[in-house]
């Protein structure tokens, strides 16, 4: 295929195949135009950083630069396939406008400067606040795009160091849920699924999962379920007409804020038919009859008043999960930044439990991540947990890192749960936190009620440094900023949701004086003199594979441990996934098997949180209810979201993300086919509520909140009336603006509301009260894809689901088939 064809078809064409059996081999490839093959000068190892699948790839280098990549054919994850921002997003490393020396801001404006300027200011600045104020004046936020040497490098600076509470990811805004709603369940973070478990399920729920746009690869291999023998069925929670719903046996589409209510729904209905494995649950689980006693009045009527979910289509879906054989759940934003994000996913388990779908092919639950790096993020104490799944409630836990660490343990802040970054940035508006540490993040965009982000960020009283590859928003606002190298000019290991560990290899040197972010880390370290409790340096390697030693050491007998990989064990083959030690050198494809979990009292990394309020639980608390370490069935009730439509909001906002862009478009936005793919934002709104606002397809239209306004234009589709849909990715660095509106707003975080749930702490985008008007007539269709689930209404039902053609497709069972297509040839190779 050419890459228009790729452009325009994302999901390729399909490779067929039964329960049980493989999946069949299609490696995918780019390489820029006018090279072949045989002209690139060497493939590198490495794996997908632009998405959280973890799709293993070759980098292909020409004259010292990146020229193209192609799938590994070997890789567990993908078999060779790569997803379209795979095969395009890399040509942002050569990008013109890449950081390439220090700046500082001198008289209001950035200058460049030297590296030991740049960073001798941050350490006198850190040397003042922790002799002026201590620990608690120091933030640090990073990302899910670095690798697990470079988060465990900042968790030991930060925690074991400088003694902070504050350290977080942005993971907090896509997954911190997924995390938190395994905790809750079985005691500790780690995916019971694999990706293997869509090979031999006969029943996939996704809730609030749009796998076609986030997961591409992995929606290839359940396209080419579907397309072959005994294909499974598919149930969709999704109030947009994604791709997964055209697919879907039974497509629920409920009403913004009301998943804990329909998960209630299904729930009742899976007690009342009995379709519960009693033996199961007797043996490996506690809370069976509080859940029976909180769904008994969630019927399927009463659930349709709150859901506006037809009360048949409840009672179907329900007993396709209740009397599935092999049941594969998986869960994304749309439960983790809904209301209740934490209850409503935690359902989601409970479900599998209850049913005995665990720890076998084709029974898991994968909680996804929302980036490539995000589970490290969450290992290796880049969120602020203690690294290792260790649970900071515990203080032999923490004697026990203070052991590997060689610190005192009330050295290691752990008090009180760690600061999440909603909290630290109003720790930055009281002026408590004083100087705030951003790497590899875009908070000026990516965080909700931009317009008052912007204002703590620009405090004058903060020092604010920011790491990163290109000139951001964030960094627009900075007081130093670091150029960094990124994925393709640096080593480091990642760890994608079924716990798959790719090594990445360096390719290519970064540009100018720009430095991997684990060698800034280190210096930081160097020139504060931190030191261990004997006198020697506290971080005690210079390099990725001695980070990774000391990484390796600290997972020693805990849940993720990597005692038994090393660099060469990753290179060449399949990544490998943890845990891999003594007792599995081959890694370990499910956990949980045999009932079989780490939510023991001793071992566990959390006791649990009320899901209403958020308060931890306590060691003994969680002793008296769990003490035999089993799975945890955790009840809700369905509570309204906070923020409500009104006479002036009468619609309910959704943000998230499409096919072709990642993030704030830092990268995808400089990668010509991915940029055109979706130029510009747009709004997503009903037929009805088009007509009651007097909207046409590709209008301009002001979208508002109580917060603020955004202009974008109409792109009127299949999502469910009452609502409206904006892709967060817009920011401003490629506008007059720079870093904030020259005029009219353009990012989705312009519009959302400063809350978040009580459990995770994950803020919640997709409840925001707002309104719709027309502001003037369209020169045309709106630049939104009409690929993917932002197809506008008159397309629906009409495409191919897997090859974005516009034909109707062989209807199966009430869901639609793809045809059985031959592989392309330029960016798809042959299957075999």
């Amino acid at each position: 295929m050419t890459s228009k064809d790729r452009i325009a078809q994302p999901w390729g064409s399909r490779t067929p195949y039964g329960p049980g059996e493989d999946w069949p081999v299609r490696v995918d490839a780019h390489l820029e135009e006018g090279l072949s093959p045989g002209d690139v000068d060497c493939w590198v190892q490495t794996a997908s950083i632009l998405h959280s699948n973890g799709d293993a790839l070759d980098v292909a280098v020409k004259d010292g630069r990146i020229a193209g990549v192609r799938g590994r054919a070997a890789d567990r994850v993908n078999h060779g396939r790569l997803g379209v921002k795979d095969l395009y997003g890399w040509q942002a490393n050569s990008s013109p406008d890449r950081l390439t020396r220090p700046l500082v801001r001198e008289n209001g404006r950035l200058v460049e400067t030297d590296w030991d300027t740049a960073m001798e200011r941050i350490v006198r600045r850190t040397r003042e606040l922790l002799d002026e104020q201590g620990p608690s004046a120091l933030g640090f936020y990073t990302t899910g795009q670095l690798f697990a040497e470079e988060y465990y490098t900042l968790g030991l600076i930060a925690h074991g160091g400088l003694g902070t509470n504050h350290v977080d990811g942005n993971t907090r805004l896509c997954t911190a849920t997924a995390a938190a709603a395994l905790k809750e369940s079985f005691g500790c973070d780690g995916q019971p699924g694999s990706y293997t478990d869509v090979d031999h399920a006969d029943v996939i729920a996704l809730y609030g999962h749009n796998m076609a746009e986030t997961q591409s690869v992995l929606w290839m291999r359940i396209l080419d379920r579907l397309a072959g023998p005994n294909p499974p069925q598919l149930i969709c929670v999704d109030p947009r007409p994604t791709r997964v719903a055209e697919q879907a046996t039974v497509h629920l589409a409920p009403r913004p804020g009301t998943n804990v209510a329909l998960m209630n729904g299904l729930l009742h209905e899976i007690v009342a038919h009995d379709w519960v494995d009693h033996d199961y649950v007797e043996a490996h689980a506690v809370g069976f009859q509080e859940l029976q006693k909180r769904v008994e009045e969630y019927t399927p009527e009463y659930v349709s008043g709150i859901c506006d979910v037809p009360a048949e289509q409840i009672r179907e879906a329900a007993r396709i999960l209740g009397t599935a054989e092999r049941l594969l759940s998986t869960v994304l934003q749309g439960f983790y930044q809904s209301n209740q994000a934490t209850a409503a996913s935690v359902q989601v388990n409970n479900i599998n439990i209850i049913r005995g779908m665990l720890g076998r092919p084709g029974c898991g639950i994968l909680q996804m991540n929302g980036q490539p790096t995000a589970q490290n993020t969450r290992e290796a104490g880049g969120d602020g947990d203690l690294p290792a799944f260790r649970n900071w409630s515990n203080d032999e836990h923490v004697k026990d890192l203070a052991r590997v660490w060689n610190v005192e343990p009330m050295d290691i802040p752990h008090y009180s749960p760690p600061t999440h970054v909603m909290q630290m940035m109003r720790y930055v508006e009281d002026g408590s936190i004083r100087l705030l540490w951003v790497s590899g993040t875009n908070p000026a965009v990516s965080l909700p009620e931009l317009q008052r982000i912007r204002s703590i960020l620009q405090q004058e009283r903060l020092l604010l440094v920011v790491q990163d590859i290109f000139m951001s928003e964030t960094a627009q606002l900075a007081d130093v900023v670091l150029p960094a190298a990124t994925w393709g000019e640096k080593t480091g290991t990642f760890t994608n949701v079924d716990r798959t560990v790719h090594l990445s290899e360096k390719a290519v040197d970064p540009p100018g004086e720009a430095k991997p972010d684990l060698d800034i880390f280190i210096d930081y370290a160097r020139r504060l003199d931190l030191r261990d409790k004997d006198g020697d340096p506290l971080v005690k390697w210079t390099d990725a594979e001695g980070a990774f030693e000391g990484w390796k050491e600290c997972t020693r007998g805990r849940p993720c441990d990597y005692t038994g990989l090393t660099y060469e064990k990753l290179r060449g083959g399949s990544g490998v996934q943890w845990p891999c030690n003594d007792e599995h050198p081959d890694g370990t494809e499910r956990i949980y098997q045999d009932g079989k979990f780490w939510s023991a009292p001793d071992y566990c990394e959390s006791y649990g949180r009320d899901l209403v309020t958020g308060a931890p639980l306590e060691p003994d608390e969680y002793r008296s209810m769990n003490p035999s370490g089993k799975a945890v069935i955790k009840a809700a009730a369905y509570l309204p979201p906070h923020e409500l439509p009104s006479e002036d909001y009468p619609l309910q906002l959704m943000t998230g993300r499409t096919l072709y862009h990642f993030h704030t478009r830092t990268k995808t936005g400089r990668a010509p086919q991915l940029q055109d793919a979706a130029p510009e934002v747009w709004v997503e709104v009903s037929e009805s509520d088009a007509d009651a606002a007097g909207l046409a397809e590709g209008d301009l239209a002001r979208v508002s909140s109580p917060r603020g306004s955004v202009e974008a234009q109409v792109r009127i589709t299949g999502i469910r009336p009452g609502s409206l849909f904006l892709p967060f990715h817009y920011g401003y660095w490629d506008t007059s603006g720079g870093h904030e509106p020259d005029g009219a707003g353009r990012a989705a975080n312009e519009l959302t509301i400063t809350d978040w749930d009580p459990a995770s702490k994950q803020p919640i985008f997709k409840t925001a009260a707002a309104r719709i008007e027309r502001i003037a007539a369209g020169s045309g269709p709106s630049k939104a894809p009409t690929t993917t689930a932002s197809a506008p209404v008159a397309d629906l039902g009409t495409r191919t689901v897997g090859d974005g053609s516009a034909t109707a497709s062989e209807e199966v069972g009430g869901r639609r088939r793809s045809p059985e297509t031959a592989g392309g040839a330029t960016t798809e190779g042959a299957a075999r």
